[in-house]
């Protein structure tokens, strides 16, 4: 059976110029200067506060980003969610439209000009229309 580390908390935030870090389970507070140094520096605080080595347990980064700036983030987030269903909802109107203009009689040709595209991509609408009906 393999043994489960202990896991500790490193909680984020910034303070000034540093990244302040704190470990709930040992009480105790460290700094860095970048998020990269954060780990390390919460696991040298562990290390040395419970006196065990560096790598004997699991360290979880949380970090906690000034309120206008998560905003933002979920903000952007959604946005690009709402990117990803439209280009999405694009794609199936160019499919369709394709196949319209071949169920017409259109030569693929015909079809890639009035859709703007070369014909190769007009016939790969065409296909993958085609894929989807079936």
């Amino acid at each position: 059976m393999v043994a489960k580390l202990k896991r500790y908390l490193a909680e984020v935030d910034r303070d000034g110029t540093v990244w302040r870090v704190r470990v709930p389970e040992i009480r105790r507070t460290t700094q860095a200067r970048t998020l990269r140094e954060v780990e390390p520096m919460a696991r040298d605080l562990i290390s040395i506060m419970e006196d065990v080595p560096a790598d004997s347990f699991a360290v979880t980064v949380r970090v906690t980003l000034p309120a206008e700036v998560q905003a933002e983030l979920e903000r952007s987030a959604e946005l690009r969610q709402q990117a990803a269903r439209n280009q999405a909802e694009a794609a199936q109107l160019a499919r369709r439209a394709a196949r319209r203009l071949r169920d017409e009689g259109l030569p693929l040709r015909d079809v890639g000009l009035a859709l703007g595209v070369s014909f190769q991509r007009a016939k790969q609408l065409i296909d993958e229309a085609d894929q989807r009906a079936s």
